[in-house]
C-alpha cells in the first residue's frame, strides 16, 4: 500500500526576527503571521492587520530559517515566538509550528495574543505551548470594545482556561493617557490578572507613536496622533496597582 504524504501546513506570514526580552526570555526567534481581527486603537504595527500584507509561506519554510539559530537561541535560554498580527487566526499553521519548534528544535515556545480567537486554540495547540503572552487591553465591555473593535469576553474564558491548564502566562497591557489609565480600569486588569494564579509576570507598557509612520504607508489617519505618551510617573503608578496586587511586574 502507498504511504501518502500529508500535504505542507501553510499559511500568510508577515515576517520573521530575531528579538531579545520582549517577546519572552532569552533571545527569540519570532514568527510575526499576517492577519488580526481587532482594530486597537493604539496598534503600532498596523500592516500586519491584513493577509493581503504576508506572504505565503509553509511551516516547513519557518522551521528550517529557526534552526539556523538553535545554537544561539538554546545558549541565551530563549525559544521561539509566535506573534503577528493574531496567530489564533491561523490556528493550523501556529499549532504545527508550536510543536515543531518544541518537538524537532527543542526550543521554549510562547504564544502571542489578544486570546481574542482562543476558543480556537486546541488542547494540543496549548499542550505546545510553555508560555502564553497574553494581551489584556482594558477592562470593561464597552471600554474594551471602543478601544479594539471586538468584545473583552473571549479574551477573559481563554484567560481561565489556561488558569484552569495550569499554562504560565505574562499578561501585557498598554497604558495609554486617556484611554486605559482610569484607575477603575487599571484595576479591573489588576485584580482580574491577580486571580488565575498562573501569572508570573505582568508587563505595563507605556503607549508610544513609533508606529504612526507605518499608519501614514498605509494611507490611514492614526487615530491616537494627539495622545501624549505616558510619563514614567504614571507608568509606574500603573505598575503599582498590579504590584499591590502581588504581581510580578515590569
Amino acid at each position: 500500500m502507498a504511504v501518502t504524504t500529508p500535504p505542507p501546513v501553510t499559511g500568510m506570514l508577515h515576517s520573521w526576527d530575531l528579538s531579545t526580552g520582549v517577546d519572552g526570555p532569552g533571545t527569540r526567534f519570532v514568527t510575526f503571521l499576517a492577519g488580526c481581527p481587532l482594530r486597537c486603537l493604539y496598534c503600532h504595527n498596523p500592516d500586519t492587520r491584513t493577509m493581503r500584507h504576508g506572504r505565503s509561506c509553509s511551516a516547513d519554510e519557518i522551521v528550517r530559517e529557526a534552526a539556523k539559530y538553535t545554537d544561539f537561541i538554546h545558549a541565551s535560554g530563549g525559544g521561539a515566538t509566535i506573534s503577528g498580527g493574531e496567530p489564533l487566526l491561523q490556528p493550523a499553521l501556529t499549532a504545527e509550528l508550536l510543536h515543531r519548534f518544541r518537538h524537532e528544535l527543542g526550543l521554549h515556545t510562547a504564544l502571542d495574543t489578544s486570546g481574542f480567537l482562543g476558543a480556537r486554540a486546541t488542547d494540543a495547540l496549548l499542550a505546545d505551548t510553555d508560555l502564553v503572552l497574553l494581551d489584556i487591553k482594558s477592562w470593561g465591555p464597552a471600554r474594551y470594545r471602543h478601544l479594539t473593535g471586538q468584545e473583552l469576553a473571549p479574551t477573559l474564558d481563554f484567560a481561565r482556561r489556561l488558569a484552569d491548564l495550569g499554562t504560565e502566562v505574562w499578561v501585557r497591557f498598554v497604558l495609554v493617557p486617556g484611554l486605559t489609565d482610569p484607575a477603575e480600569n487599571i484595576e479591573g486588569v489588576a485584580a482580574f490578572t491577580a486571580s488565575l494564579g498562573n501569572v508570573t509576570r505582568v508587563d505595563v507598557l507605556p503607549f508610544h507613536k513609533l508606529g504612526a509612520a507605518k499608519w501614514r504607508a498605509l494611507g490611514l489617519d492614526f487615530p491616537l496622533a494627539d495622545t501624549p505618551v505616558p510619563t514614567p510617573d504614571q507608568t509606574a503608578e500603573a505598575r503599582a496597582v498590579f504590584a499591590a496586587h502581588g504581581l510580578h511586574t515590569l
